[in-house]
């Protein structure tokens, strides 16, 4: 039976792990070091990690895989293939090298576009109606090699970045279960990226989180969904951050000066944008507090709100 290594962390790998799992034999597991998470600092691993736990897998977790001593003992383990979701390090040419079949990566865009890091978040902020999963072989440069497979899913207007990543991850799995088998047997020949379509999806910056109200409605609109559930779209009320977990747009007859409540009721409030819309929220944050619907937020704190009240930086 093929002998795969795989590497990966999030909650989107573990779909892609089980499923090589189940028909592969998987000698080794790869993934990020525990974190601490939460405001009490708790001690977590990776969703890798638990779901390779649970099938007996090694489980191994360097820092730095490039300078770590896990990475002779990797190579050392004589795998057929190594194959990657969402790792989140740039692996060392020795180790790609090493697999008879090479290094594989199941890629949550269409690419060329979107290399790097956070390429749903940025599907969803450029107002994309579509993306997918590639799977490509791995080389050192950023999410650069050669194509093997592509698979396209819509994205609505009621996805976010979570509901995304659950849907791509199925995607990515059952692609990669279609794309093996050829794979294996030297049956595909790959496919170079046009470097004229290269487009970055690098990771998330706070400054990027921080919501513009002079920007048009659906703008702002795509920044809520792309931001959430993490790292979360905020703006400002009273000097105090005020994050807004979902939202939704709706047209109206006049512009109003942007980041101004343009109306309110026991159960919503409205914030006018650049254009001729207003941002409905759904879920916000205030700051101290713990997320909340927005009409229990109306039911307290929100019955401060009036149409002289403004979001944002005045």
């Amino acid at each position: 039976m093929t002998k795969i290594i795989f590497m990966g962390t999030p909650a989107f790998s573990v779909p892609v792990l089980n499923e090589v799992a189940d028909q592969y034999e998987v000698i080794a597991v790869v993934t990020q070091p525990d974190r601490a998470v939460g405001r009490k600092r708790v001690l977590t691993p990776p969703p890798v990690k638990e779901a390779a736990v649970a099938r007996g897998i090694p489980v191994y977790q360097p820092e730095k895989l490039r300078d770590s001593e896990e990475l002779a003992t990797l190579i050392g383990l004589g795998a057929d293939l190594i194959v990657t979701a969402a790792y989140g390090q740039i692996l060392p040419n020795v180790l790609l090298e090493a697999p008879k079949h090479g290094c594989i990566n199941v890629h949550a865009s269409l690419l060329p576009e979107y290399r790097g890091g956070a390429p749903v978040h940025y599907a969803i902020l450029d107002g994309k109606t579509e993306t997918g999963v590639t799977i490509m072989y791995m080389v050192e440069k950023l999410d650069a090699g050669d194509m093997l497979a592509r698979r396209s899913i819509p994205i609505t207007d009621e996805d976010n970045v979570g509901t995304m990543f659950e849907k791509l991850s199925e995607v990515g799995a059952s692609l990669l279960m279609d794309t093996l088998p050829d794979l294996l047997a030297g049956k595909i020949t790959p496919e170079p990226q046009n470097p004229e379509n290269v487009t970055f999806a690098p990771n998330i910056k706070r400054e990027q989180e921080k919501i513009d109200w002079t920007r048009d409605g659906r703008a702002i609109f795509n920044h809520i969904r792309g931001l959430s559930p993490w790292p979360v779209a905020y703006t400002t009320l009273d000097g105090n951050n005020f994050k807004i977990w979902q939202a939704h747009l709706e047209e109206t007859d006049t512009v109003l000066p942007a980041g101004q409540v343009a109306r309110t009721t026991k159960h919503d409030f409205a914030i006018a944008t650049g254009d001729k819309t207003v941002i409905v929220p759904e879920i916000v944050q205030p700051a101290g507090k713990q997320k909340m619907a927005v009409a229990d937020y109306m039911a307290g704190a929100g019955q401060q709100l009036n149409t002289e009240t403004r979001f944002g930086d005045l």
